[in-house]
């Protein structure tokens, strides 16, 4: 089974985020962004779904330094911050792809599938 490393720091959106992906994939958590960037390297994840706003280190900052070691680790960005600018930092720090929180199950699944498959 695929394994999805999930940062986020807020529960209530880990929850959701746990009722979404639990039938299709494995998954652990990350708090923060210093956190992910460890769990990240240390391997073993398929795909990372990274909120941007997160306490220690963003999002932001977090997916550039997961992206200098592992180029080819999918990285998509889940906030709830909508703004075209929003996205191109994003995907200039090396997001994959960019989602817009409340997320429905459907497009997160959808773009999940897209980059590891089910």
């Amino acid at each position: 089974m695929k394994k999805i490393l999930v940062a986020e720091d807020n529960d209530s959106n880990f929850i959701l985020m746990t009722y979404i992906l639990k039938r299709d994939y494995e998954f652990q958590r990350a708090v923060n962004g210093r956190e992910a960037v460890d769990m990240a390297l240390a391997g073993g994840f398929d795909m990372v779904l990274m909120d941007i706003k997160m306490p220690v280190m963003d999002g932001l900052e977090a997916t550039k330094l997961i992206k200098e070691k592992m180029p080819d680790l999918p990285v998509v960005a889940l906030t709830a911050n909508a703004f075209d600018s929003d996205r191109m930092l994003a995907l200039e720090v090396g997001c994959d792809e960019f989602l817009t929180k409340p997320i429905s199950s459907a497009k997160c699944l959808e773009t999940i599938a897209k980059f590891i498959g089910k």
